[in-house]
């Protein structure tokens, strides 16, 4: 068994650190990660400019770029052997709901739709590592369990790990991506030299938050498991589009 390890939240994250070491005895894990925090890099390629990979005394391989570029030389040019599987994580912080849309580690996830098991993303609701040794349990017991999984390929399990000890853990929920309210809006900082900037304010709220919803299950102390696929198209539309545009030609 052999498992490609990435984050977003950058090589030395103590994230990347406590999944491969919950995952190492179990597998052939290969770690390629971001040589710096790359939160919200979503599934962007670097284009403009070489990679340069740098491994660094414990193994782990450094990248001067995104989770998606770390997976996607992974698989391409770094690793010799076919991977199995790719394993995303632990990210401290949410991606729920709407989070999806621009997180890096559903991203590197996406990244390994093509091989043959399943790709999994995991996260711990915290920014605090206090309960990172729950999130490691459950990325070892749901990795561990995966073959006896019946999948599509291409389908990834975005896993959110309530921050709890794990003796207060309730259970695992089969859930579906929620959605948030529309973010705030940015904030607008001015420069010593008068230059105006903006930071990106916080997610906004659960809007779609309610029983069977990812936000649900971590709310009430549940880990929550949400299958994703990368195909978007929006086959409910197609009729009413298909009238549409008849009437255009």
């Amino acid at each position: 068994m052999r498992i490609l390890i990435s984050n977003d939240d950058g090589v030395f994250a103590p994230g990347l650190a406590a999944l491969h070491a919950a995952l190492a005895d179990y597998a052939e894990c290969k770690v390629i990660a971001p040589d710096q925090d790359k939160s919200g890099a979503s599934s962007s390629l670097t284009l403009d400019r070489p990679l340069h990979p740098h491994t660094l005394p414990n193994g782990f391989i450094s990248l001067n770029g995104t989770p998606t570029d770390c997976v996607h030389l992974g698989l391409n040019a770094l690793l010799e052997q076919e991977q199995d599987m790719v394993v995303s994580g632990i990210n401290l912080g949410a991606n729920l709901g709407d989070d999806v849309l621009y997180s890096g580690t559903v991203a590197a996830a996406l990244e390994g739709r093509f091989l043959r098991g399943p790709s999994f993303a995991f996260s711990l609701v915290s920014r605090q590592v206090e309960n990172l040794a729950t999130a490691a349990h459950f990325a070892r017991l749901l990795v561990q369990a995966h073959e006896g999984l019946a999948l599509p390929a291409r389908t990834v399990l975005n896993v959110n790990i309530p921050n709890l000890p794990l003796e207060r853990i309730r259970g695992i929920q089969l859930t579906r991506l929620g959605h948030r309210a529309r973010a705030a809006a940015p904030t607008r900082v001015v420069d010593p030299r008068g230059k105006a900037g903006y930071w990106i304010a916080a997610a906004g709220d659960a809007e779609d938050g309610g029983p069977g919803t990812d936000f649900h299950a971590v709310m009430q102390g549940f880990v929550s498991v949400t299958p994703l696929q990368l195909d978007r198209t929006f086959n409910d539309a197609f009729q009413s589009l298909g009238s549409w545009l008849e009437g255009l030609a």
